[in-house]
């Protein structure tokens, strides 16, 4: 049964993006055309230019704030401030998962590689800002991103986290090879199985996971 394999599990760990709300919400057009707007007033270039710089960020460096800080050592915290600000007038509070989460055994957090403050907008309107006993935006990694298994270590140092007795829900898979190899147990959060030897279990439906868990 999946639940035996989570029965030395009490720290639990989630992602935001496309994890905790249904990627259908399309948030991430939303941000990343506030990328491409932020990195073309700033930088001075086009839109194609800094579309490409956009997505060969991301792929190069784990999020387009690194590579930002890397190429062009901007300041993280204007960027953070404005990508964000974004419309969620349309996400819906989702009362089940609420209870599923609190009804984990342990302590759980929200590690996301946006901001701490996003992340607290974006779970007050799922309705599960108060079932998380902390979050973590990739200012408090140092602005190092996932899928850096610094980042992750630098995070987990400062909530005291056992890796060996935590469960990590993330819809990137690439962000979830450091947990794996930390010792976590890793779970794939997206509408399509992405076969790999650092994923342990993979769902399309996340409450319906913390169920099979719970219950």
């Amino acid at each position: 049964m999946i639940k035996s394999r989570f029965s030395h599990i009490n720290h639990w760990v989630f992602d935001l993006d496309n994890t905790l709300y249904h990627p259908s919400a399309r948030l991430f057009d939303q941000i990343e055309l506030r990328m491409s707007n932020w990195v073309m007033k700033t930088l001075k270039v086009d839109r194609s230019q800094a579309d490409r710089m956009r997505r060969e960020y991301w792929a190069t460096y784990g999020t387009t704030l690194a590579g930002l800080m890397r190429e062009h050592d901007i300041d993280p915290a204007p960027y953070l401030t404005d990508v964000h600000d974004i419309d969620l007038s349309h996400l819906e509070a989702d009362a089940e998962l609420a209870a599923q989460i609190s009804a984990l055994p342990g302590r759980k957090i929200v590690y996301t590689n946006g901001s701490a403050p996003y992340a607290e907008r974006v779970l007050e309107a799922r309705g599960l800002l108060g079932r998380f006993d902390a979050i973590y935006g990739v200012e408090n990694a140092g602005f190092m991103p996932k899928p850096e298994r610094a980042a992750f270590e630098r995070i987990f140092a400062r909530d005291s986290l056992p890796p060996e007795s935590a469960a990590m829900f993330e819809d990137d898979p690439r962000n979830l090879a450091a947990p794996h190899d930390m010792g976590m147990q890793t779970v794939h959060v997206a509408p399509d199985a992405v076969p790999a030897p650092h994923i342990h279990h993979h769902t399309n439906d996340l409450t319906a996971f913390l169920t099979r868990l719970t219950q």
